[in-house]
């Protein structure tokens, strides 16, 4: 199978930075460290406040899973409120959700504020039950969400799928209206340029090395060094997701980067478009080891999923093609003569309980953990937290619950453990 080994959407926008590197500077009121959804969203809105604003960066904009997803912009997190009220509390949940729905109104507004040509579309998403047994869990879900949240989702049984999906393989579905889908590398390009628009820099090819704290004139703050030099700053916003590295290692040992991969085919015929996928939705099945998958706006069938757990190496996207490419072809044998195109892969950024996080840490401002949601979650918190490093009180469900490292501690940032991970997720799919 001969493919193109980069993301589809590499190819529609454009990520690199024109002219000579942006030098770091020597002093600003907030760095940021990481140009992804997080950190930019964040430099958009501390830059239009007035603050100073530096965002470092160890390769371009953009160039980690912002611009590598599926470009799903999702209600809901990556528990389902049956599973996040159990581990929060009814309170926390609904309170979780409701961010979640707000997160999706960030992006459409920013969108349209700074007229991101990035094919936003409220397209909402279509679960499909792996197994009968899911599509029952999707009936408490409807019913929990509608009585304890006030939203309503609509069940779609197995018999009336066809309407939603050109699959026969599973067993009933759950749409929600409220999600949207985008180009996601158009994007975050887009906030790249918004932040720039606004007054912040973006320093590329600057890897943080180290951060310590360091007084300068009698004022508290942060030394940053990076590959490019050293800046000053008042204020410090971690937004590495799963590229966190050394330079935190006490956000380190709190997130585990997991490997997710995706194949584009060639574009499809507008009927066959139409036959997989009537209304355009994002789509997803219901397994812990899932699939996602959707049409492009050129009507390419894009299919991602944990075909390995191990972030991307040439061997892993080569290999991830492959179990990809049979899947696709399990869920759609229409797609059997269809080429691939594209196969890439990306890293996601897990946490122990699976919930975002934000808040500070040893004085440093932070928020990560998105696991899959990020598109919509990062660029709200990332706003979120610039509000609150800018001295407007936040109020944020996920700083009120503690952020955990590994049971037992045992874990450095180092995920040696992804293969009996993946071994678990693959068992529990079996039994459940």
């Amino acid at each position: 199978m001969s493919f193109k080994e980069r993301p589809f959407w590499w190819d529609t926008a454009r990520l690199e930075a024109e002219g000579p590197a942006t030098p770091v500077p020597d002093r600003v009121d907030a760095a940021i460290v990481g140009a992804g959804y997080t950190g930019l969203a964040a430099a958009r809105e501390l830059a239009r406040r007035g603050a100073r604003t530096v965002v470092l960066e160890a390769e371009t904009a953009g160039w980690g899973a912002s611009s590598r997803n599926g470009g799903m912009v999702l209600t809901g997190l990556k528990l389902g409120v049956v599973e996040l009220r159990a581990k929060v509390g009814r309170e926390l949940t609904a309170q979780m959700y409701r961010a979640s729905m707000e997160s999706i109104e960030c992006v459409e507004r920013i969108v349209s504020e700074e007229k991101i040509e990035c094919d936003f579309s409220r397209c909402g998403h279509l679960e499909v039950a792996s197994k009968p047994g899911h599509y029952q869990r999707f009936e408490e879900w409807a019913e929990r969400v509608a009585r304890e949240l006030n939203r309503e989702v609509r069940l779609v049984p197995r018999d009336a799928l066809a309407n939603e999906i050109g699959s026969q393989i599973y067993h009933g579905g759950l749409v929600d209206e409220g999600s949207a889908g985008l180009n996601p590398a158009r994007y975050v390009a887009g906030l790249a340029a918004a932040a720039k628009k606004s007054g912040a820099a973006i320093c590329e090819r600057a890897r943080v090395l180290g951060i310590e704290r360091a007084a300068d004139g009698g004022a508290a703050g942060f030394r940053v060094t990076t590959s490019r030099g050293a800046v000053w700053a008042r204020d410090v916003l971690v937004a590495t997701s799963g590229y966190t590295g050394a330079a935190t290692p006490a956000l380190q040992r709190r997130v585990v980067p997991i490997g997710s991969y995706i194949i584009a085919t060639e574009p499809l015929t507008e009927a066959l478009a139409a036959e997989l996928v009537p209304h355009g939705r994002m789509i997803f099945d219901s397994k812990h080891f899932l699939h996602y998958f959707r049409l492009t706006p050129d009507r390419r069938m894009l299919f991602g999923g944990r075909a390995a757990f191990f972030p991307e190496t040439t061997r892993t996207i080569r290999r991830s093609a492959e179990i990809l490419r049979r899947d696709m072809v399990h869920v759609y044998p229409q797609l059997a003569a269809t080429p691939v195109e594209y196969a890439w892969g990306g890293t996601l950024d897990f946490t122990f309980d699976m919930l975002p996080h934000a808040g500070t840490m040893e004085g440093m401002h932070f928020a990560m953990g998105y696991a899959g949601h990020g598109v919509a979650m990062a660029t709200y918190l990332g706003t979120k937290m610039a509000a609150a490093i800018a001295g407007e009180k936040a109020e944020l469900p996920f700083t009120r619950v503690a952020f955990p490292t590994a049971p037992l501690g045992f874990y450095n940032g180092k995920p040696w453990f992804l293969p009996l991970a993946s071994l678990w997720y693959r068992f529990l799919d079996f039994v459940q």
